[in-house]
């Protein structure tokens, strides 16, 4: 089994409270996600939401790690929490704005 350490996904919305996939886990491949940084580009606070849907599930309240979250004017949060995702399990993100950013960082196993 070969593992990759990398950036999983980069993504800024380009609507505001629309959600967007962050990262889908490729077929015949695990992953391990390590952290995700949100970060907040804007001089107004913001929220944002992070759910994990598995096998690309439609989203339910159950997926959510983070629901309508505060974040600071020109600020980042950054999560760590090695979260293991299995094939085609999807990370979605949304938030108020369009000048949030998310960064996923982890390692795929295939």
């Amino acid at each position: 089994m070969a593992t990759a350490y990398k950036v999983l996904g980069q993504t800024v919305l380009a609507t505001a409270a629309t959600p967007i996939t962050l990262y889908t886990v490729p077929a015949a491949t695990s992953a391990v996600c390590s952290t995700i940084v949100v970060c907040n580009q804007a001089a107004a606070a913001a929220t944002f939401k992070i759910s994990v849907r598995p096998a690309g599930a439609a989203e339910i309240a159950k997926h959510y790690l983070a629901f309508n979250t505060n974040i600071n004017a020109n600020d980042s949060i950054t999560m760590t929490i090695g979260i293991t995702l299995a094939a085609t399990d999807v990370i979605t993100v949304t938030a108020s704005t369009t000048t949030v950013s998310f960064n996923l960082f982890g390692s795929e196993i295939s």
